[in-house]
């Protein structure tokens, strides 16, 4: 009975994991395809989507995973450790809700949402890149110091990877923005030409659903059948 508890608690984390990574896998690339078969072409940044008929889709897919992280539990706080899972991921979550709810500036918005309203449409962009901020930090911070610390080498290869791919690109889109914004000539041409922003967002994005479809694990559909479960460190669902 105890081991039965044990499994299925580990296939409920699994669960999440797997779905928090098919996610994160899925945004960019339906942006991207409908993008360019609604518009020929794709928007500035992924963010900019929220001012499309692709709303619902990037509001939906960042409330769902704010959703997911916010649930996940996690392993609790050890030695070494300045925050544990709990408290990262719904951190995570929250930013992905504040990324999701107030949209960036569009020159072409006519109605004020409800989250304008209360803080202003000239306001809202600065929640809106402050909680983007926090979500790909906390993200990166996931892969580097959470996954990669007790995983096997292969995985823990694979969440360095994962990580530091994530902070590049959030440099990236920093750089990438105040050229955008700020810059002009050939280097502003390229940003705005070749959508750097939106690449740099998609690969980071790419990065976390990478990370966490690794730590759901392809062979739980084989524990599921097995009805047994690998048992390391990796594996157990914290109490």
């Amino acid at each position: 009975m105890v081991d039965d508890h044990r499994r299925d608690m580990v296939l409920s984390y699994h669960r999440v994991r797997t779905a928090l990574g098919l996610l994160g896998m899925a945004l960019p690339l339906v942006l991207l395809i409908g993008g360019l078969l609604d518009y020929r072409r794709i928007e500035p940044s992924i963010s900019d989507f929220y001012h499309t008929t692709y709303r619902d889709i990037f509001v939906g897919t960042l409330c769902a995973i704010g959703v997911f992280l916010i649930s996940y539990r996690g392993y609790g706080r050890r030695a070494g450790d300045m925050i544990d899972d709990d408290w990262l991921g719904t951190i995570a979550g929250i930013s992905a809700f504040g990324v999701a709810l107030f949209p960036n500036e569009s020159p072409t918005a006519q109605i004020a949402t409800m989250t304008q309203n209360m803080v202003g449409i000239g306001t809202s962009p600065l929640f809106h890149y402050a909680s983007a901020l926090v979500f790909f930090t906390c993200l990166a911070a996931f892969c580097l110091l959470k996954f990669a610390r007790s995983a096997k080498p292969v995985r823990r290869r694979i969440y360095v990877f994962c990580g530091w791919i994530i902070i590049a690109c959030l440099v990236g889109i920093a750089v990438a923005s105040v050229i955008k914004i700020w810059g002009g000539g050939a280097a502003h041409r390229a940003v705005v030409s070749y959508n750097l922003v939106f690449w740099f967002e998609a690969v980071g994005i790419w990065a976390f659903g990478l990370s966490w479809l690794v730590k759901g694990k392809a062979d739980i559909a084989l524990a599921r059948m097995t009805k047994r479960l690998p048992v390391d460190h990796d594996d157990i669902v914290p109490s």
